[in-house]
């Protein structure tokens, strides 16, 4: 029965998943632990359907394997859905096989990783198809916060599937070998007259950059396993625990010269923010999420000796780093994980402002905006901010400001924090004046004042008077400064008020 189960839907089957460049569930399972941990739950568990003659079609395992094992020694729960048995289609029996490791892996505390290769509910089930995936989506939200969920699709995932891994905290898609969408093209294309293809409509392309749906593309499975094994490295089991602090070989106070000549004289020049990132970092490790959405902002996990630390970083190299409606949403989310699983933040602050235009207020830019602001304010774990060159207006509140509990703040020589750049402040506030001079007269008057206020504000030291800014550090020395600051904050205890849950802005 062991041999038969192995098997799945049969050796054609398996044989149409590889040649669509697929592995077999039971290989993921296979390259995914570490060799020999895998313990399988419930392989002899089958439907129990009599309609549509469902009851002379039986697959042991019903479609889908489940059970736990380990990653780098670390357990961890998982199931695998497989297409060669029913397209890999949720049957009442099959939601039940993944309730069961959910539910264990909530007891013991312990990461979830779902493997999605499959069709869909399983039409011959009807209700009961439906009243499954319903089960895994309750224990999805339960588990939120409390233990990592990672999904990874490698084949199709679709109608009510998808909400399963939008629960889960990362999503990783394969390049043209897997797709996500509420409703497919043929539907689409009925209902809307719209013609779209599959990849088109909900492919990895599609989600990594234009939905945001996925937080990782993977050339192929080989990588998307990779780098579900390198996430976990960052992780703690559960909420409860921190993550693991592994033997750091890169000197604390490494020296690096070239921050002190990264920031270009000319204020409106980009640079590209991924530089200072490697440079500051162990060994030049940086494990990017959402890195093809939203490109005005960086988040992403990194070490700090041997800690494993969250990063968000406005990127002066795409839209000059202002904040968006995608951008905001992306780090308010990536904010609230690290909060949730006890992983300190690094905010790497050059921040011109929020985008201005019809598009983005009509969008609800203020909403979008305030998330982020929300996740920072409730955020406990410690939280490292440095400005590097501008922070302006409310996006300088927005970025793990003192106010919103920035724990320690320092900021670059080159750091400007002010309510607005020279020029805009020059006509605010001379703009009445300026109206009655000749053209020359006005330039010039512009040119003394946009002066006047950048020697005032186009630098840290007026914020530092006031005690916003902890200290003004050289660029070359901030690897050392970060790596003290969070050793500092290692016992650092913070609790919110009692209540059931805020009323985050959605």
């Amino acid at each position: 029965m062991r041999e038969e189960a192995a098997q799945g839907g049969g050796e054609a089957r398996i044989a149409s998943q590889h040649k669509q460049g697929k592995y077999t569930a039971r290989e993921r399972i296979d390259m995914l632990l570490d060799e020999g941990s895998f313990e399988e739950f419930d392989m002899f568990v089958t439907h129990r359907n009599t309609n549509f003659g469902m009851d002379k079609k039986h697959y042991l395992s019903d479609g889908v394997i489940t059970g736990h094992g380990t990653i780098d020694g670390r357990v961890v729960y998982l199931y695998s859905q497989d297409f060669t048995v029913f397209g890999g289609s949720l049957s009442e029996s099959y939601a039940k096989k993944i309730c069961k490791i959910m539910d264990q892996a909530m007891l013991v505390g312990a990461p979830l990783i779902g493997i999605n290769d499959s069709g869909g509910a399983r039409i011959q089930e009807g209700v009961n198809s439906l009243a499954g995936y319903a089960e895994i989506f309750q224990r999805n939200i339960m588990a939120s916060g409390v233990i990592p969920q990672i999904s990874a699709i490698f084949g199709p995932c679709a109608g009510g599937a998808v909400y399963s891994p939008a629960l889960t905290d990362f999503v990783i898609m394969s390049n043209q070998t897997s797709n996500m969408f509420v409703t497919g093209p043929k539907v689409t294309k009925t209902v809307t007259g719209e013609e779209i293809s599959t990849e088109d409509l909900g492919g990895a392309n599609v989600h990594s950059s234009k939905s945001g749906v996925s937080h990782f593309r993977a050339d192929d499975e080989d990588e998307g396993i990779m780098i579900i094994r390198k996430m976990i490295e960052y992780l703690p089991q559960n909420n409860l625990e921190d993550p693991i602090q592994t033997v750091c070989d890169d000197p604390i106070d490494r020296i690096e010269d070239s921050l002190n000549e990264i920031i270009p004289e000319n204020p409106n020049q980009p640079y590209d923010m991924m530089d200072v990132i490697y440079s500051l970092v162990d060994n030049q490790e940086f494990l990017e999420s959402q890195r093809r959405w939203a490109k005005n902002i960086i988040t992403g996990f990194a070490k700090f000796n041997g800690m494993p630390t969250g990063i968000v970083a406005n990127q002066p190299n795409y839209l000059a780093g202002v904040l968006d409606i995608n951008a905001s949403r992306k780090a308010a989310r990536f904010v609230r994980f690290c909060d949730a699983f006890n992983i300190p933040i690094l905010t790497l602050v050059d921040v011109p402002g929020f985008l201005p235009g019809s598009i983005q207020e009509h969008n609800g830019i203020i909403a979008h905006g305030a998330k982020l602001l929300f996740a920072y304010g409730e955020a406990t774990v410690p939280k490292v901010t440095i400005t590097l060159r501008k922070s302006y207006g409310g996006a300088h509140d927005v970025m793990s400001s003192k106010q919103l509990r920035g724990d320690f703040n320092y900021a670059w020589p080159t750091a400007e924090i002010a309510v607005m750049g020279a020029k805009g402040a020059v006509e605010v506030l001379e703009g009445k004046k300026m109206a009655s001079m000749t053209q020359e007269e006005a330039a010039k008057f512009m040119e003394e004042k946009e002066k006047e206020y950048t020697d005032l504000f186009a630098n840290p030291y007026e914020a530092a008077r006031y005690g916003y800014i902890d200290d003004v550090i050289e660029p070359r020395n901030t690897r050392f400064r970060v790596i003290r600051a969070f050793r500092t904050l290692a016992t650092k205890k913070q609790v919110n008020p009692p209540k059931k849950h805020g009323n985050i802005p959605l």
